[in-house]
């Protein structure tokens, strides 16, 4: 196998280790790192013309490296977003770990793929008269603008969805910051109101979303919009709630994060 794999779960280790199939697969680099209509959400975004391409790593330190700074601190850790879906299926899971061990391991090859990447997908984007928007952090908090990247690629639309309340991106980088009820992580909320970012904030139920909607409600001040209906967040307004609603393991979370 060409990854260190000494960081990782020891159970997770030993699955690889003893799996034919899963032996390969960690014996080879990725051969894509960004997926286009990897999910029904982003699939909506196309009746607006916006194609999107996700990067899905490993969240927080399941990697042995912690890819979230502050999971621990907005508890969102268990109900992340990673287990929603095919998230959950184990093959999805390892393919993930892969592309993150590539990414930590063989930097500068997974940086000069990425960019080959996106270029490769801003020129299907402009054959079919559509926007590209491209999200790096699909389940992981990488400061991708300290590494250039959407520097590298001026005409591109990146976002994401972050919990670091600080970051200085360059315009062509959208950032949505990521709520969360923990009252330790609530300094970071109160920074990300005062600077007048949009909010993602996870309800529990679909229902409670519609009802908020359609009885004009806010949340901590902030008027709400639906978060659901697309991925498409770079058209939503500043300084509003993104509503969205609880998937996969968040559907149980008690920790704070998902706002019942």
């Amino acid at each position: 196998m060409i990854y260190n794999l000494s960081k990782i779960d020891p159970e997770i280790r030993a699955a690889i280790e003893a799996s034919p199939k899963w032996r390969k697969l960690f014996s080879e680099k990725p051969k894509k790192l960004l997926a286009v209509g990897a999910d029904a959400k982003t699939v909506k975004g196309e009746k607006l013309m916006v194609m999107t391409a996700i990067m899905y790593l490993t969240p927080a330190n399941g990697s042995g490296w912690n890819l979230c700074p502050l999971a621990e601190l907005a508890r969102c850790k268990e109900p992340c977003l990673n287990t929603a879906g095919r998230g959950k299926m184990q093959s999805v899971a390892m393919a993930r770990l892969r592309k993150t061990l590539y990414f930590l391991q063989y930097r500068a090859e997974f940086l000069a793929q990425l960019h080959a990447e996106i270029e490769a997908l801003r020129d299907v984007a402009e054959k079919r008269g559509m926007i590209l928007r491209i999200r790096l952090n699909g389940t992981s908090d990488i400061r991708w603008e300290i590494m250039g990247v959407p520097q590298a690629h001026p005409m591109v639309s990146f976002y994401d969805y972050t919990k670091i309340p600080n970051r200085n991106v360059p315009d062509n980088y959208d950032l949505t910051f990521s709520y969360s009820g923990a009252a330790e992580f609530q300094p970071h909320v109160q920074r990300a109101i005062a600077a007048g970012l949009r909010i993602a904030v996870v309800f529990r139920t679909r229902e409670r979303v519609e009802a908020m909607l359609a009885n004009g409600e806010s949340f901590m001040g902030l008027p709400i919009v639906d978060g659901d209906d697309s991925d498409n967040r770079p058209e939503d307004p500043h300084g509003s709630a993104v509503a969205l609603y609880a998937k996969g393991d968040a559907k149980r979370d008690v920790s704070g994060f998902v706002v019942d």
